[in-house]
């Protein structure tokens, strides 16, 4: 008989998209899986939505609200599955890529061998999901794989993996300390816990840019800001009990100093003990920059300023393309309630 894969779904606020995704997760090849949906104590018709799809392998369960990381706890609680394919409620799977992933992992030594695949952002029309190759789509050592994740500020998506419930369960629960970067925290942990990653280039995923309503997006929120700081500190540790040497402190070094940005200067508090947790590994922060086209704003009027004008224009353009994009969307479909 084939491993059964359980496709676990943490959903909240998510009714314009929670369809499109369980759809994606039904319509995968392998014939072998179950899908479980957790309503985080949604406030819209997420719940309503969802319940339309419970069938015979389809679970929906609903829960008072605590966060991503709680409402991914209860999912795994509840599913039996040999392996473990997260999906976030507004993200989407390529109809065959859990069957590509399983396909290599039956020829795999190992149940710890982790399998990533190929992801792509969009916005509203996945036709337009941008691939663009990192230094991550490789088969990676743990130690290598948060080595380059660090040093050169990338990422992978929970969509992204496919992991054995022998690692999952190795790597414990996910923080629900963490509003922001959970899921960059818990694959530290799965990682530490595997053999080694298999990329599979052919296994895609669909990451979409929700902007301010996304878990990553920050804003004024001192609650993801704090967070944020925590999975820093251990993200630090992590890659230090893999291999201490002068080239992965270097790269903690250069992780601090791309996320200084986001602390600096509303907390003080927080610059401070990331400035001593760099000297403790042998390195210094530099003040963050914000480059030619804000230097005169913050020359007359300061940095906290400089940054707020930086990021309205940021969410500016991302919100024309966002429109944009929209606008197409609804002239190629009908909207699908």
């Amino acid at each position: 008989m084939r491993p059964l894969v359980s496709i676990l779904v943490p959903a909240y606020n998510a009714e314009h998209w929670i369809a499109d995704t369980i759809r994606s997760a039904l319509a995968q090849t392998w014939p072998r899986k179950e899908i479980i949906i957790v309503d985080d104590g949604s406030r819209d018709r997420t719940l309503e939505v969802a319940r339309r799809f419970a069938c015979h392998n389809v679970l929906v369960v609903p829960q008072e609200n605590k966060g991503a990381s709680g409402a991914r706890n209860k999912a795994f609680e509840l599913c039996q599955g040999d392996y473990i394919q997260w999906l976030d409620a507004d993200d989407l799977l390529e109809s065959d890529k859990v069957e590509r992933q399983m396909t290599v992992a039956s020829e795999a030594d190992s149940r710890r061998t982790l399998f990533s695949g190929a992801w792509g952002y969009f916005m509203y029309r996945p036709s337009k999901a941008k691939f663009i190759p990192t230094p991550l789509w490789h088969d990676l050592t743990p130690v290598e794989w948060l080595f380059r994740k660090m040093n050169y500020n990338l990422h992978m998506q929970p969509d992204t993996w496919l992991v054995s419930r022998e690692v999952t369960e190795a790597a414990g629960p996910w923080d629900v300390r963490l509003w922001r970067d959970n899921d960059g925290e818990y694959f530290c942990r799965v990682l530490l816990a595997s053999e080694g990653v298999r990329f599979v280039c052919d296994a895609k995923s669909y990451y979409r840019r929700s902007g301010p309503n996304s878990v990553s997006h920050i804003g004024r929120s001192q609650r993801k800001l704090e967070s944020l700081f925590l999975s820093m500190q251990l993200h630090v540790g992590y890659l230090r009990s893999l291999e201490d040497s002068h080239r992965t402190r270097t790269a903690c070094v250069r992780y601090l100093q791309t996320w200084l940005y986001d602390f600096y200067p509303e907390r003080p508090d927080i610059v401070s003990q990331l400035d001593r947790l760099a000297a403790d590994i042998g390195g210094r922060l530099e003040i963050p920059k914000l480059g030619w086209k804000y230097s005169w704003i913050q020359r007359f009027f300061g940095w906290t300023t400089a940054k707020q004008v930086r990021l309205a224009m940021r969410g500016f353009r991302e919100g024309l393309a966002k429109s944009w994009d929209r606008a197409m969307f609804r002239l190629q479909r009908p909207a699908v309630v």
